[in-house]
């Protein structure tokens, strides 16, 4: 692994993520920022995946349950080739393919689940590490979840699925930034000790700096060790990690620049 190489894959994503959301004159921000990290290392080191065939049948999976931080995942995959990164710029835009929230309906290389109700994306993901069991295939199922969606019930329902079929390539991401739409997880519902509860329900539970691409490798690879329990990685970001003074606001977590902002975030990332 290459530390720098994948730290200016996470800086370039920060920019692109900035870029299209001034263009787009809305979307969400803080969370796309904070988990540029752990997106670069997913598919820059991590997954298993051809941007140039995209449907192939033995690709690892990257569900994104948190739809509204899309801004990132775009990103991600246009830097990885998927589509071409001048198409970051139609972001929001009538007739894009970028929705607001990922849609499978315009057909955007890469984009495995229309998300945007919070609390889907984990039972989508069981199904699919459920069908790979079955059909004895080697594939990762990945689901990326926001750490204020773990309020949702649907979740817990799926945790305890996943268990029970004994799912180890399954992989959840916890976005731990403590911070939802309405202020801190703790203070809205509180979620520690979350450990303990994923711990409760199964899991093989492991935490890392998610802005520590060392601890992050070491964490997936940990991950894909298990041979009967699945995984989740409870990684913890920062909301808005790059532009410092943003970081930890929750009223940048559904927000576009203006212009002036826009010039001062892009200089933040220098």
């Amino acid at each position: 692994m290459d530390v720098d190489f994948l730290t200016s894959k996470s800086k370039a994503i920060r920019r692109s993520v900035i870029e299209s959301l001034y263009h787009a004159k809305s979307g969400h921000l803080g969370g796309s920022l904070g988990l540029a990290d752990v997106f670069a290392i997913l598919y820059f080191e991590v997954l298993n995946h051809r941007p140039e065939d995209w449907r192939w049948s033995d690709r690892d999976r990257l569900i994104l349950s948190i739809g509204h931080v899309a801004p990132v995942l775009y990103a991600t995959l246009a830097h990885s080739g998927y589509f071409p990164l001048s198409e970051l710029n139609t972001l929001r835009k009538l007739g894009t393919r970028l929705q607001g929230h990922p849609s499978i309906e315009h057909q955007l290389p890469g984009i495995e689940l229309a998300a945007g109700s919070l609390g889907q994306g984990l039972s989508v993901s069981v199904g699919l590490a459920l069908a790979a069991k079955m059909d004895l295939k080697k594939f990762y199922t990945y689901c990326v979840l926001g750490d204020g969606e773990l309020q949702e019930g649907s979740v817990w329902e799926a945790a305890m699925s996943a268990s029970h079929h004994q799912l180890n390539q399954l992989i959840a991401i916890v976005d731990r930034n403590v911070v939802q739409i309405d202020g801190s997880t703790e203070s809205v519902m509180q979620l520690e000790p979350l450990k303990d509860k994923w711990m409760a329900f199964g899991w093989q539970v492991l935490e890392c700096d998610g802005h520590d691409f060392k601890a992050l490798k070491q964490a997936f690879s940990k991950a894909k060790s298990s041979k009967v329990q699945p995984s989740v990685i409870i990684a913890h970001t920062k909301m808005g990690k790059g532009v410092k003074s943003i970081e930890d606001n929750y009223k940048w977590h559904g927000k576009a620049p203006n212009e002036e902002e826009f010039n001062l975030f892009l200089n933040a990332l220098d």
